[in-house]
């Protein structure tokens, strides 16, 4: 594939997906009569199921990442030229924005809008860098080992980390900007938004020096390995 057509893949495979969040999470307000347990089991359940749809239609066009820390990840693993990069992370930021809009348009609410939904608090930026490193570590393994398993991993980890993450799991930077444009059930406040981002990084970093050290003992069990065989 081309990088135009993977770039093309990214941005709307990751507006499909915000189109997911936003709009279930508008529908599920609508109808839950104020229950918002039902509102967030109706958007954990419907984001999931996105999630294994568009990964499995996109995966073999550009690789289904939908999320600038999958993409650092993978070229860090050397499975996405470095070059390409910031195109990816590009398409991905500008997909979601799209996607928000095309949400709204959808329930005809204002296309642009600001988040008034606060976030707030020290737990919540630790619960995105939790969600954040379990996203990488299950994304990694699941792409290594087996990669026909990756779109079900990935939309049953995002629906359960809904749960059992106070934050409710954002875990991608470029899903976190764009619901600072949505003033519904998902949205963000831009004030909290920092933090979130902020943290979405630190976890990705601290993966990244997980599979740092889980690369090196790799390497180092294969070397005495092979010393042991001569």
């Amino acid at each position: 594939m081309s990088l135009r057509q993977c770039l093309l893949a990214e941005a709307l495979g990751t507006a499909f997906l915000l189109a997911v969040v936003v709009g279930s999470g508008i529908m599920g307000q609508r109808l839950a009569g104020g229950n918002e347990a039902l509102v967030l089991l109706v958007n954990s359940t419907a984001t999931g199921a996105g999630l294994l749809a568009l990964v499995a239609a996109l995966a073999p066009v550009s690789g289904a990442h939908f999320n600038p820390l999958v993409s650092l990840m993978m070229s860090v693993r050397g499975d996405l030229p470095w070059k390409a990069l910031p195109g990816y992370v590009m398409a991905q930021c500008v997909g979601a924005v799209v996607g928000v809009f095309a949400a709204h348009a959808m329930f005809a609410l204002p296309i642009l809008e600001l988040a008034t939904k606060p976030r707030p608090g020290w737990h919540l930026a630790w619960s995105e860098l939790v969600a954040s490193f379990g996203l990488l570590l299950v994304v990694h393994h699941t792409s290594a080992k087996r990669p026909d398993a990756v779109p079900a991993a990935v939309g049953c980890y995002i629906a359960a980390a809904y749960w059992f993450t106070s934050s409710t799991s954002f875990a991608n930077p470029a899903v976190a900007l764009a619901r600072a444009l949505t003033d519904t059930f998902t949205g963000i406040s831009p004030a909290n938004l920092p933090a979130f981002i902020a943290a979405e990084l630190a976890g990705a970093l601290l993966f990244l020096l997980y599979l740092r050290r889980t690369a090196a003992r790799t390497t180092g069990g294969s070397t005495r390995a092979s010393a042991e065989g001569f």
